[in-house]
């Protein structure tokens, strides 16, 4: 399958690693719909709460609204959208040479006398194919490994209470998303890298002038990559930036050439999947085919449309019975803009 090509910054468009230039809306764009839609996320409870949105054309600002109470200098929670953020952090290690994905992963639980986890790559890890068992289940009372490694006996060692987890599937064969899975990665990446903390500021967040950010870290010292990353709406989209412009930033490559089109390639899956497309510990064509994203629990998204050069932001709370409602408006939204 061919990807479609990924923008270049615009010539005369500063990058907003200082500051963001800022736009207008596009003379095309149908502007009733686009207007309608907007008041349904703010105005109405359709999606429970909305609390940012900002889309970002052709590297510039070209809308922002906040729900009361909320402003640009707020911190947002990630939730899964931190998995994103984890992927771009193993692209830097494979680039210094200090992780490769085709190779088994390292994991000390795993070393056991003919344990077949043994098999396990970090490529099925960074595409939910590792064949571990893991419940990925939000609803109260139900059983979730989720629940348990963030907030229950896990959340001390996130990793850890992932990686002791059965092998279910042969790794490869059978597509599952499981946050556990990221906090495999997240420690792996950790472990290359030295200091994780300095190492995501001086390498990811710094050089985009994301100022903002507020990573989260286990009591074993591992990033809780699955979904522990605070920063403001702008800074989200610095990094949904990044991506848009294949790992480039201010004219320097940071990401390693193909990293981006490897997160956006797809997964193969079992027939009978229902949650959508997934790549590499990023999300496939919310917006419209060749699109991706960084999706979090409660409604939390980033959205890149490498064709319309677009970047589109949202914050809020919105309930689990109002999450494929507010998937449909995340890619109505986008389609005003073709």
């Amino acid at each position: 399958m061919s990807l479609p090509p990924l923008p270049a910054q615009p010539a005369g468009t500063p990058w907003p690693t200082d500051e963001w230039p800022l736009g207008d809306l596009p003379g095309a764009l149908d502007r009733p719909v686009f207007d309608a839609l907007v008041a349904q996320a703010f105005e109405t409870d359709a999606f429970g709460e909305t609390h940012a949105l900002l889309i970002v054309q052709e590297g510039r600002i070209v809308f922002e609204r906040y729900g009361e109470g909320y402003g640009p200098e707020k911190t947002y929670p990630s939730w899964s959208k931190a998995k994103s953020i984890t992927q771009a952090l193993v692209g830097l290690l494979v680039g210094d040479g200090k992780l490769d994905v085709s190779r088994p992963a390292a994991v000390p639980e795993w070393q056991g006398a003919d344990d077949p986890r043994q098999a396990i790559t970090l490529d099925h890890l960074l595409r939910m194919s590792s064949g571990l068992r893991f419940v990925e289940d939000y609803v109260p009372d139900h059983p979730s490994d989720v629940i348990a490694m963030l907030f229950g006996p896990g959340k001390d060692d996130v990793a850890h209470f992932a990686a002791s987890l059965p092998l279910e599937h042969a790794p490869g064969s059978w597509w599952s998303y499981a946050s556990g899975t990221s906090n495999i990665v997240a420690r792996l990446a950790g472990e290359a890298a030295g200091d994780m903390r300095s190492f995501m500021q001086a390498r990811l967040f710094d050089p985009l002038g994301m100022k903002s950010p507020i990573p989260k870290f286990d009591a074993a010292g591992t990033f809780i990559g699955s979904s522990f990353c605070f920063a403001t709406a702008r800074d989200f989209a610095r990094f949904g930036l990044l991506y848009l412009r294949d790992g480039v930033w201010e004219g320097r490559r940071l990401l390693p050439e193909g990293w981006v089109d490897y997160a956006r390639t797809p997964t193969p899956q079992q027939p009978g999947v229902t949650e959508g497309r997934y790549g590499a510990h990023w999300w496939l064509d919310i917006a419209g085919e060749g699109s991706f994203s960084a999706n979090g629990y409660d409604g939390q998204y980033t959205v890149l449309a490498p064709d319309l050069d677009l970047v589109l932001v949202r914050h809020g709370a919105t309930p689990l019975d109002k999450k494929d409602a507010l998937k449909v408006w995340v890619g109505q939204l986008a389609e005003t803009f073709r």
